[in-house]
């Protein structure tokens, strides 16, 4: 799923990388809704609430939601950057830096939020910003592997870039080519798997509260282990043939 460039990628690597990170957006969101009525793995609605506070002139308020908005912008940032830094050396390395980077943010949201979290309003912001930041990861390093093609954080675009591809698709004008399919199926599949996610992160914040953030690291950990299980297969079919 990460070995490849945007240009060499594979219809299935695609559908893998949109499926697995679509899953963690979906989840994360639920959480981040049912724990702190905050989206958690967007920034629309809090470009929106930023706004209303202004008018209102909310000062207190106002930092904090241009701080989410800076940590969801600083995380974009940070993975596109170390791509750019990484990407002659290894596709494979750049690519699953932000990653590990981001399976470490998780995990102390996990441990502290299972452990410590008293609830207080402090806490809430700084969880709240340590899960933007690493959904700004998430989305900037997805959207570089694809291409921009997939976009796993948020559904607004999706559903925009999705109703212009079925539009070509059925116009009497347009020609129904591989690539307008592929980009469906791709849209499709993150749409899917984004609800799942939010089904699987209800569902299981209501059993294990904060330990559902414990899950969320194996699926990326799974991103991880993929392309290194590929290698080593490979690796061993040329050995023995």
């Amino acid at each position: 799923m990460l070995r490849q460039s945007k240009s060499d990628r594979t219809l299935k690597e695609n559908l893998l990388l949109a499926s697995s990170t679509a899953v963690v957006s979906g989840i994360t969101n639920v959480v981040g809704m049912v724990t702190f009525l905050a989206f958690t793995s967007n920034i629309t609605g809090h470009v929106a609430n930023l706004a209303k506070h202004i008018v209102e002139q909310n000062f207190a308020e106002i930092i904090v939601f241009l701080i989410w908005l800076f940590m969801f912008f600083a995380g974009a940032f940070l993975s596109s950057f170390i791509i750019r830094s990484w990407e002659d050396k290894s596709y494979y390395r750049a690519h699953s830096i932000p990653i590990i980077i981001e399976i470490v943010i998780l995990l102390f949201v996990a441990i502290y939020g299972h452990h410590f979290y008293d609830e207080t309003r402090t806490e809430r912001e700084i969880v709240i910003a340590a899960i933007l930041f690493s959904m700004g990861l998430q989305n900037s390093m997805v959207s570089i592997v694809s291409g921009g093609l997939i976009k796993s954080s948020h559904l607004t675009g999706l559903f925009t870039d999705l109703g212009g591809d079925i539009s070509d698709w059925f116009h009497p004008k347009a020609t129904k080519t591989e690539a307008v399919k592929n980009k469906i199926y791709i849209r499709l599949t993150v749409l899917g798997f984004y609800f799942l996610g939010g089904i699987i992160g209800g569902y299981f914040f209501n059993l294990y509260e904060f330990a559902i953030f414990y899950f969320i690291p194996v699926i990326l950990l799974t991103i991880l282990y993929y392309d290194v299980s590929d290698i080593a297969l490979h690796k061993l079919m040329r050995l023995f043939s």
